[in-house]
């Protein structure tokens, strides 16, 4: 009898599968141990108390959105930090249920009720508030890994696709964007999953109609994704992933600006919804200044000079040097990465706080893991799997050491 679950198409768990589940599973770890040395800061209180007013009621001052405000550069970023909390709440009033009442974990008073407590307030009765709220960026962060592995896999094969994982999982920066809430790995994730859906979009529209509707739905929640993160990633992402299409699509390049358009709306839509359908509070996005951007490349310069970063920044540059060197880098799938890299690295926010060159890093660790693949089928393969392994060894004990200075 066949197993329920080998049904799955295209699903297998073998040795590249387990790999890459370990050394996400290492990127887990690291987050976890830094989550539980952290203590409870402001910014803590801030994106758990509005979180938990979005999802459980709204904000008690008239004229806004929430008490931090009116959320004008991403609202997904609250909502996943307020949503574990305010389940753990429910969950621990749903057990208070069966325990006697000087046992009871949240004790509420006669003249208050279920929507006056707060969860902050319960921090010292409530277990694991502090991992509980960055749950779910490590779980953002673990997917945007994921993802680059099935990308880098599917293009380069297996040992590009270690090389580029790998460098992921001993990041610095994406292990500091994974454990405080903010909606940078967030909006890296809807980015970089974004162009690379579009990439499949217009692959699938040089077949038939039929295989178009599932990738424009996965597409446009990838867009509406990285737009409620935050805002300014929707053009971004709509530019470059209208430039891969209209490169791919060709005889069917009519069809693509409607099909953006139509993403793009869809996105919208979902801003919408994660405003809670209400009006004033999405117009407050538009009437801000959290969608300006400018370029400068301060924060590409920081990162290659941050001594974490050594194993990173050499293998950048190898890359570089290789794809100049070896005219069989130079196709569509190390070229995309390395535009999308050089685009989204320079740009700074002006009119709201974020990090775009981490929306760039995952695009940086695709051209690496590309060029890196090219390498280990030339003539010197060996040597060139020796270096990488050794740089990635390197990245690993930098990012290591360095992780208590990251609290």
């Amino acid at each position: 009898m066949t197993h329920r679950f080998a049904r799955l198409r295209r699903f297998r768990f073998n040795l590249p599968q387990r790999i890459a589940a370990g050394l996400l599973g290492l990127f887990l770890i690291q987050g976890l141990w830094l989550a539980a040395h952290q203590t409870l800061t402001d910014r803590d209180y801030q994106y758990a108390r509005c979180g938990r007013e979005m999802w459980e009621r709204p904000s008690p001052l008239a004229g806004y959105y929430t008490t931090c405000g009116n959320i004008h550069d991403g609202v997904l970023a609250y909502r996943l930090a307020g949503l574990p909390l305010s389940l753990s709440l429910l969950a621990e009033q749903a057990l208070d249920l069966f325990r006697k009442p000087e046992d009871r974990v949240v004790q509420v008073g006669r003249d208050q009720g279920a929507a006056g407590l707060s969860t902050w307030e319960l921090r010292h009765q409530q277990r694991y508030v502090l991992v509980l709220e960055r749950l779910p960026f490590l779980l953002a962060g673990c997917m945007l890994g994921a993802g680059l592995w099935w990308v880098t896999r599917r293009l380069y094969g297996n040992l590009g696709g270690y090389t580029a994982l790998a460098l992921y999982c001993f990041s610095p920066a994406l292990l500091k964007a994974c454990v405080s809430p903010n909606p940078e790995v967030l909006a890296a994730l809807g980015v970089y999953g974004g162009v690379y859906t579009s990439i499949g979009v217009a692959h699938a529209m040089q077949g038939p109609r039929r295989k178009w509707r599932p990738r424009i739905v996965l597409l446009t929640l990838a867009f509406g994704a990285a737009a409620a993160a935050h805002i300014a990633a929707l053009p971004v992402m709509a530019l470059l992933g209208l430039a891969a299409m209209l490169w791919i699509a060709e005889g069917r390049r009519s069809q693509v600006l409607p099909v953006m358009l139509l993403v793009v709306i869809g996105a919208l839509v979902l801003v919408f919804v994660c405003y809670g359908f209400s009006p004033d509070a999405i117009s407050y996005v538009f009437r801000s200044a959290a969608g300006l951007l400018w370029v400068s490349l301060d924060p590409a310069k920081r990162f290659f000079a941050a001594m974490d970063n050594a194993g990173i920044t050499v293998a950048a540059a190898a890359a570089g040097v290789l794809f100049l060197g070896l005219r069989k880098s130079w196709y569509f799938g190390n070229a995309t990465p390395l535009l999308c890299t050089l685009v989204v690295g320079v740009l700074v926010m002006t009119g709201a706080p974020g990090s775009p060159w981490l929306w760039a890093l995952p695009f940086l660790l695709t051209f690496v893991g590309g060029v890196f693949a090219d390498a280990y089928e030339g003539p010197r393969g060996r040597l060139a799997m020796g270096a990488a392994g050794a740089l990635v060894l390197a990245q690993a004990v930098f990012c290591v050491v360095g992780l208590p200075g990251l609290l």
